[in-house]
């Protein structure tokens, strides 16, 4: 089964923030040799890194008209910074490694979710 890892930063200090400039240098180094591992983890097929959530545009169709709003559709603190497939042999493989990801253990989450296969 495929399941998409959904990372969602939340507090997680991310590069460039004044979190990030916070940390010392073997927490910044932990925190990208955990997505490097999860990167090379076999069975990951690793997605985009996405810009800041501030950066987002949300589109919407209403009466037929597009309509547009800055920023993300969900809260700062909710809104999605990366992802990526995994197959895994069930959901206790795919949550296992949900558990590994930086951002699930620096103020983030990740939301595991079955892919329909076609």
């Amino acid at each position: 089964m495929k399941y998409m890892l959904l990372i969602h930063h939340g507090s997680t200090p991310v590069p460039g923030t004044d979190a990030w400039e916070a940390l010392t240098d073997d927490e910044k180094g932990a925190i990208f040799a955990g997505y490097k591992a999860i990167t090379e983890t076999p069975g990951v097929e690793p997605g985009a890194w996405m810009q800041p959530p501030d950066t987002a545009t949300t589109v919407r169709v209403q009466d037929g008209r597009t309509l547009t709003t800055d920023g993300p559709f969900a809260e700062i603190k909710e809104a999605i910074g990366g992802y990526c497939i995994y197959e895994a042999d069930d959901l206790d493989a795919a949550i296992e490694l949900a558990s590994k990801v930086p951002a699930a253990n620096w103020g983030g989450a990740v939301e595991v979710r079955p892919l329909v296969e076609r």
